[in-house]
């Protein structure tokens, strides 16, 4: 029997790709805002957060009946216009409520758009691949940075070509076939791991040491533009085999990158094989989805991303509530792989010769956009020591739930540091748009980093400088109930001749309880990692002057740099009121701290000159 056969120039499958782009863009704007703007950045109960974003998801099932009442063509052009004019909408919203509901307008049209999309008789195999893909190589090319933040001279024209490619196409009264059901899991899975340009940096950052460090600059936009190439190169070929071995062994590895990416086997290996087995193994789930009817596409289609909803936010409530969470990325795997194993045959692709040498030099090429790097800040050290800023960025995100990273860069630059210590990094969390904070500002500031993860291997503590480093080493703290985890990272960096000793941690105090055993690990950590040299420890320690953990670190014979300035509040930005942000020192003297006036976080920067005994 002759396998099915779809043509890429069907327009539909080219509105379905542009629909899907779109609405990725929309997801990395909304998630965040679900957090930092109904959230409150936790202190709204993760429950209730958690809820507010799974109704928006239930509510698009909805969508599933009115794009058999209205018509798929109708349905996809009203909801294409909404979800078009939402996303433009969104580059020039000043952010806070207005930026939630606007994004989750846009979230409610990208939903009833792919119903009308799959009740119309697009092919889950062709659209939505090609959709995923140019999100991910759009992604890259942005460095990271969503259309959303970009200048609007940038944002709007991207905004403008997908959906003048949504409109171009349109539901073609086919009959709708099957496969819709999977887009929900694919998404989740590309977007937390398989086709994350962020985790791609973070693969290429890790060594065999537990730690990140800059990598070189050609790696990071190499293994995303293989990635997506190898998903294309499944989705797309003209033929792929579909015998049943072929079948269970992607499935194996589609489960296989799941685990990779969610279990620690030690970096940098688990995560490089997470795209590089997930990629081409989820494409081939897409093309081998089925082509066979299906009367309730629209409701698969609705229905799998209340999968996608749901799974996401069982992933990361953990890190508030705290539970185990890595079995929710294998568990999602289960659905391709199941989709895998019951495959009914190949579809036949006529794909131009054209199109395909145009979309191995988009992946290829486009990536490498994203290394553009502005004019860094210049240093301030004096020539007798060297100046040092302590920074909770919040992921990036400043208190109107905007992510502005050349704000952030500019509050940091703002006393010129040599070095900078940051909390609370986020280097490709989808809940938080997938951002890799620190290639951003690093870029920004020009400036090397090194990382040290804490609740997994995107998420944790960084030091950047450009000063010499001879030494890194990262420890793990003990989490004591703490769902995200803390580490000690120290760098020794060399300072007119002299190596001084610097520790960014984050205290993860327990519940109900003060964080005295992290406390002791830091000092006694920083003790013999510096081995008798001037050291600094600094970040925010959750932690306030006079507590007991506070005074186990001064008992250690680290002397608070801020006390002759006291009180020096950090928290919350706007009006600071707590003073949890910390630099304490040992054979070095502090200047006068200066706290920064920036709320691009929830903590306000803090700047401290320090100068080395003896020169």
């Amino acid at each position: 029997m002759t396998p099915p056969s779809r043509s890429w120039s069907a327009k539909t499958d080219v509105a379905t790709a542009a629909g899907i782009l779109l609405l990725v863009d929309l997801l990395r704007v909304w998630l965040p805002s679900i957090i930092t703007i109904f959230g409150q950045a936790a202190s709204t109960p993760a429950e209730l957060m958690g809820a507010f974003a799974l109704a928006w998801f239930v509510a698009g099932v909805a969508a599933a009946p009115l794009a058999r009442r209205l018509g798929p063509r109708r349905l996809a052009l009203v909801a294409g216009a909404v979800l078009v004019l939402a996303r433009l909408a969104l580059i020039f919203v000043p952010g806070g409520l207005p930026q939630l509901y606007v994004a989750s307008t846009g979230l409610l049209a990208g939903l009833a758009f792919l119903a009308a999309a799959a009740e119309g008789g697009a092919s889950v195999a062709l659209g939505v691949p090609a959709g995923l893909a140019a999100a991910a190589l759009e992604h890259a090319a942005l460095g990271t940075v969503d259309a959303s933040w970009r200048p609007w001279w940038i944002a709007v024209p991207l905004t403008f070509a997908a959906g003048a490619a949504l409109f171009y196409g349109r539901p073609e009264a086919r009959p709708a076939t099957g496969g819709w059901f999977l887009v929900g899991p694919v998404l989740l899975l590309t977007g937390v791991y398989a086709l994350s340009p962020a985790v791609a940096a973070v693969a290429a950052s890790y060594g065999a040491h537990g730690y990140a460090s800059t990598p070189p600059a050609l790696l990071p936009p190499l293994g995303i533009g293989l990635a997506v190439l190898a998903f294309l190169a499944v989705a797309f070929a003209p033929r792929v085999p579909a015998s049943r071995p072929v079948r269970v062994a992607a499935a194996v590895l589609v489960v296989a990158s799941a685990a990779c990416f969610a279990f620690d086997f030690g970096a940098p290996g688990p995560l490089w094989l997470a795209l590089l087995l997930g990629a081409p193994g989820l494409g081939l789930a897409l093309r081998l989805a089925g082509e066979r009817p299906a009367p309730r596409a629209a409701y698969a289609a609705t229905l799998g991303l209340v999968v996608f909803a749901v799974a996401a936010i069982a992933y990361y409530a953990a890190y508030d509530i705290g539970y185990p969470n890595r079995w929710v990325p294998v568990a999602v795997a289960l659905v391709p792989a199941g989709f895998l194993l019951r495959a009914a045959g190949p579809v036949t692709v006529r794909l131009p010769r054209r199109a395909g040498a145009a979309a191995i030099a988009a992946c290829l090429l486009l990536p490498l956009a994203g290394l553009w790097v502005p004019p860094p800040a210049r240093s301030g050290g004096d020539g007798r020591g060297f100046a040092l800023t302590e920074y909770n960025i919040r992921m990036g995100f400043g208190l109107d739930g905007t992510y502005r990273p050349a704000e952030v860069a500019a509050a940091i630059a703002a006393n010129r540091p040599d070095i900078v210590l940051l909390s609370e990094v986020d280097r490709g969390w989808l809940l938080n748009g997938g951002h890799d904070d620190l290639a951003v500002l690093a870029r920004r500031l020009g400036m090397r980093y090194w990382f040290g993860p804490a609740a997994d291997a995107v998420w944790g503590d960084a030091i950047l400088t450009r000063l010499p480093v001879v030494a890194v080493e990262s420890m793990p703290l003990t989490a004591d109930g703490a769902p995200t985890g803390a580490q000690a990272l120290g760098v020794v960096v060399m300072v007119q001749g002299r190596a001084v000793a610097v520790v960014s941690t984050h205290i993860q105090p327990p519940p109900d309880a003060e964080p005295l055993r992290q406390a002791d690990e830091i000092a006694a950590f920083a003790t013999r990692f510096a081995a008798g040299r001037p050291t600094v420890i600094a970040g925010d320690l959750n932690i306030t002057p006079g507590s007991a953990p506070f005074g186990r670190l001064t008992a250690a014979g680290y002397a608070d740099a801020f006390a002759p300035s006291r009180p020096v509040r950090t928290f919350p930005a706007d009006r600071p009121v707590e003073e949890i942000d910390h630099v304490l020192v040992r054979g070095l003297t502090a200047g006068p701290p200066v706290v920064g006036t920036a709320t691009t976080s929830d903590h306000a920067p803090v700047h401290v000159s320090l100068v080395v005994a003896g020169i």
